[in-house]
């Protein structure tokens, strides 16, 4: 009876947890030749707990369509377990029609609800976030849309879908907007020249990510965690 009762007491390491997450270079890691340049997806572990492995396979220049079509998505399906997360953001590479990435709002949505429904028959949960805005502000300092309906359209696939659905673009919009335009530089890749050797002449990006801008990002994405109420909320550590 004393050994039972001190195994009833035991406690016990939570499950690993793996989070995958699919999507384009707003998230994506990056070779060294690319850096200062940061995905908010290699940010994201920063706020979780060891128990939670954060695998990230979003790509540079990849849609919901030439993921799939380039056998990346086949490599995360066949990896996904149970209790799992994937991560679902795309949206800055479809809407460009001279490609062979673009998908039509309807199409986008269709391949983001295909992703949930394969997610699902691993076991694992699906979440779908839009796309995070382009700092893009006008002469009045007004921050502008650059994603059209596609934002729209992921909501209404994980509202059919019936997933947790995060809405990165009106979050980063508004921690940009409130920023302001010349603070909000320091977000994103912009660099002088001879500032970093990776760019000589400097760079002036607006749509990828700094180090810092990347923590800022992947914290919104912690914040959506929260909100939604998924179990994965009890790993977050700041």
């Amino acid at each position: 009876m004393i050994v039972a009762a001190a195994a009833g007491c035991r406690s016990f390491a939570p499950a690993p947890v793996t989070v995958y997450i699919i999507g384009d270079s707003t998230a994506a890691a990056k070779q060294e030749d690319r850096r200062p340049e940061t995905g908010w997806g290699e940010s994201l572990s920063a706020y979780l707990r060891p128990a939670v492995s954060v695998e990230n396979h979003a790509r540079n220049g990849r849609s919901s369509r030439s993921f799939r079509q380039e056998g990346l998505w086949q490599t995360v399906y066949e990896r996904i377990t149970p209790g799992d997360y994937v991560f679902i953001q795309f949206g800055h590479n479809d809407p460009k029609p001279d490609t062979s990435r673009f998908s039509s709002p309807e199409d986008y949505g269709e391949n983001l609800k295909r992703y949930v429904r394969e997610t699902r028959e691993r076991g694992a949960t699906a979440v779908i976030l839009s796309p995070i805005v382009r700092r893009d502000f006008d002469a009045t300092g007004n921050l502008q849309p650059t994603h059209g309906v596609y934002p729209a359209a992921a909501q209404r696939a994980a509202e059919e879908m019936k997933v947790p659905f995060i809405d990165m673009t009106a979050r980063s919009r508004e921690l940009i907007s409130g920023m302001g335009d010349a603070p909000s530089k320091d977000l994103f890749l912009w660099l002088e020249p001879g500032e970093h050797p990776n760019y000589p002449e400097g760079v002036q990006d607006d749509t990828h990510l700094s180090p810092a801008g990347a923590l800022a990002i992947a914290a919104l994405v912690v914040d959506g965690i929260r909100e939604t109420g998924l179990p994965l909320r009890r790993q977050i550590v700041r």
